[in-house]
């Protein structure tokens, strides 16, 4: 343990509000800022991302939990590419599996498509793309599907 010989700990990867919600929710077992910005829209599903990756990183069950509900709950054209992201790299299967059926709507899709975060999830998750095509493709077009999950 650093802190027993140093005097501090920086913590450089995390925002200092993101890690003052996590030792908030580790001493009281809460995420105010979750609930008190539910009212601000886009605000709170942004810090609920950020949460989930320190409670990931930090293994905070209950926490993660939390986070990924809010996440799955919330989903929007602009953010579900970075969720989707988020998703894919940390293992969660049940934001992943939220994202993927909010875009086989195809007006969702190509929303998405219009949203920043498109660029990072093709160049970051390229499988979860072809996952994706999989699923809107008819279930008549089994061996294309096939195809692309093999590619």
């Amino acid at each position: 343990m650093k802190e027993s010989s140093a005097g501090s700990i920086e913590i450089c990867d995390m925002e200092a509000d993101v890690f003052k919600s996590l030792l908030h929710f580790i001493y009281t077992d809460s995420v105010p800022l979750l609930e008190i910005a539910s009212n601000k829209g886009e605000t709170d599903v942004v810090m609920a991302g950020h949460l989930l990756v320190a409670a990931d990183r930090y293994n905070i069950g209950r926490l993660k939990q939390i986070c990924e509900e809010k996440l799955c709950t919330h989903i929007d054209s602009n953010m579900v590419a970075t969720n989707l992201s988020l998703a894919e790299q940390h293992g969660f299967s049940r934001l992943k599996e939220a994202c993927l059926q909010f875009l086989v709507s195809p007006s969702n899709l190509e929303a998405m498509m219009a949203s920043d975060g498109y660029e990072h999830l093709k160049s970051s998750c390229p499988s979860v793309l072809k996952e994706l095509i999989a699923r809107i493709l008819p279930a008549e077009y089994k061996a294309a599907k096939d195809i692309i999950l093999a590619i």
